[in-house]
């Protein structure tokens, strides 16, 4: 199918959007939800993206509208790239730690569920956080004990949706699920060490090359 035809596809579009609405009905009744979302085949890689990228833009929306009472921001050491990676990598990697280390505790979700799943388990994010930065620009600094605690209740729920859908797109127990995301953490501070291992070495490498083409130049003109 052509990008034209995918762009005019109606169903196509009908479909993207039944599953993204599916998130809303994940965030309430998570274990049914995560459930359909991957063994029903309810979610979809492109209704994921878009919550990912959404989650990007809330991200950027609560760094340039935030009431600075609430978050006081020094536009000088902003780094846009940065902000978005702050969020990207640590996605990636969970997704990729979690693949690896489920598949040891014979877990039955592939990378696409989880990375389908984990996606769907921000939604809370995005709906509350949005309103809360409208919301910081009209409350006092005392009375901002709201705005803190719904902030934190955001992420309080994402991460019981992290969990519920870790124990049903694995087909885990609780306690199977909490060992598997402690691991979890763990393979994903293995990998950033590996990465940055492997960064350090290829820096170490160009660094050695580059002072001993230096040398040459130097000793032959």
């Amino acid at each position: 199918m052509s990008i034209k035809q995918r762009i005019l596809d109606k169903e196509g579009w009908a479909a993207y959007r039944k599953s993204l609405r599916y998130s809303l009905h994940c965030i309430v009744r998570p274990f049914d939800g995560f459930w359909d979302l991957t063994h029903e085949k309810r979610g979809s890689m492109a209704a994921a993206n878009t919550l990912v990228v959404l989650v990007l833009f809330t991200n950027l929306v609560r760094l340039a509208g935030t009431s600075f009472v609430f978050s006081p921001v020094n536009w000088n050491e902003v780094n846009i790239l940065m902000e978005i990676m702050s969020f990207l990598l640590p996605f990636v990697v969970y997704c990729v730690a979690n693949w690896c280390l489920t598949t040891l505790f014979e877990g039955k979700g592939t990378l696409k569920d989880i990375y389908i799943g984990t996606a769907y388990a921000m939604t809370p994010y995005i709906l509350i956080q949005l309103p809360l930065v409208v919301l910081s620009n009209f409350v006092t600094e005392e009375e901002g004990a709201f705005y803190t605690y719904f902030g934190y209740f955001s992420f309080i729920w994402c991460a019981f949706l992290i969990i519920a859908s870790v124990m049903m797109i694995h087909d885990f127990l609780v306690g199977k699920a909490f060992l598997a995301l402690i691991f979890t953490i763990v393979g994903m501070l293995v990998i950033v060490f590996l990465l940055l291992l492997f960064f350090s070495l290829i820096s170490d490498g160009f660094a050695y090359f580059y002072s001993l083409y230096k040398e040459i130049i130097f000793r032959f003109y």
